[in-house]
C-alpha cells in the first residue's frame, strides 16, 4: 500500500509540475499579447534641453501614429512625422509618409524600441521618452480626415486618398493636428496644432503650435460644421479673416 501510494505522488506531482508549465507559459503568452497593444489616444512627454522644456506628442489612431516636437513658452515649432505603423518583438516598426525634417535628416522609415506599464508608453533607444495618455474625450468630429475640395459641394473633383498630395487632419481626445505633405516625395508643406471643441454645430480651435506663424499660437479659431455621410463641411473664417468653406472625408 505504501509504494503505490508513493507511485501515485509521484505520478501526481510530475501532471502538476506540467499542469503549472502551461499555465505559466500561457500566461507568459496573455501578457505578451497585452503587452504588444498600444492604446488608440493622445499621449504627451517632456524633454528638457539647456533649459528649455520641450514638448513630444503623440496621437495614435488605428495603426497610424503622428509625433509632434515643440515649446510653448516662447513658442517654437521643431518638427512633425507621422505614417502607419505595426508592432514586432517590443519595437515599433513605423513607416512614414511625413517627415518635416526630412530634407535635413532623410528619414523615411524608424524602428523603435518600446514599452508599455500601466497604459503609459515609453520610448527607449537613442533618445528615451516617458509619454503619459491624456484622459479619453470623445466629441462627435474624432476621427482621421483628408481634406477633399472647397465647397459648396457642386460635383467637382475631389482629393482622395490615392493623391499623394495630402492634407490630412487628425481629431482625437480634445486635440488636433492638421498636416500638408506629399507622401511620394516627401514635400512638407505645414502643419498647426492644438486643442478643440465640437458641439451642436459649432467647432473651435485652440492653436499650441504652428510651423508657418509662431504668432498665431495662442490664437482662438471659431467655425461651424456639419456632418453630411462621411463628409465634414467645414465653414466660418480663416485666420486671416477670409471666407472659408472646406469638405474634409472620412479616412477609413
Amino acid at each position: 500500500m505504501k509504494q503505490n501510494t508513493s507511485k501515485n505522488t509521484g505520478r501526481n506531482d510530475s501532471c502538476q509540475g506540467f499542469r503549472n508549465f502551461i499555465l505559466s507559459l500561457l500566461l507568459s503568452i496573455i501578457s505578451g499579447s497585452v503587452l504588444a497593444q498600444v492604446n488608440p489616444g493622445v499621449y504627451f512627454a517632456k524633454q528638457v534641453q539647456s533649459g528649455d522644456s520641450i514638448i513630444h506628442e503623440l496621437k495614435i489612431v488605428r495603426g497610424y501614429m503622428v509625433h509632434s516636437v515643440y515649446e510653448l513658452n516662447p513658442p517654437k515649432f521643431i518638427k512633425t512625422l507621422g505614417g502607419p505603423f505595426t508592432l514586432e518583438d517590443g519595437v515599433i516598426e513605423w513607416d512614414l509618409d511625413f517627415n518635416s525634417n526630412h530634407g535635413n535628416d532623410g528619414i523615411e522609415k524608424r524602428a523603435i524600441p518600446f514599452l508599455l506599464r500601466e497604459g503609459d508608453l515609453k520610448f527607449e533607444g537613442e533618445l528615451p521618452l516617458s509619454f503619459q495618455k491624456v484622459k479619453s474625450k470623445e466629441q462627435v468630429l474624432d476621427g482621421t480626415w483628408l481634406f477633399a475640395t472647397r465647397g459648396p459641394d457642386e460635383g467637382q473633383e475631389r482629393r482622395g486618398p490615392s493623391n499623394p498630395r495630402k492634407t490630412l487632419k487628425i481629431l482625437q481626445d480634445g486635440y488636433f493636428q492638421w498636416i500638408a505633405f506629399n507622401s511620394r516625395t516627401f514635400e512638407f508643406f505645414g502643419t498647426g496644432g492644438g486643442t478643440y471643441r465640437a458641439k451642436d454645430g459649432k467647432y473651435t480651435e485652440m492653436i499650441r503650435y504652428f510651423s508657418r506663424d509662431p504668432e498665431r499660437v495662442g490664437a482662438r479659431l471659431d467655425f461651424n460644421y456639419e456632418l453630411k455621410g462621411k463628409d465634414w463641411h467645414h465653414t466660418g473664417l480663416n485666420s486671416r479673416g477670409e471666407p472659408l468653406y472646406e469638405i474634409w472625408a472620412k479616412w477609413e
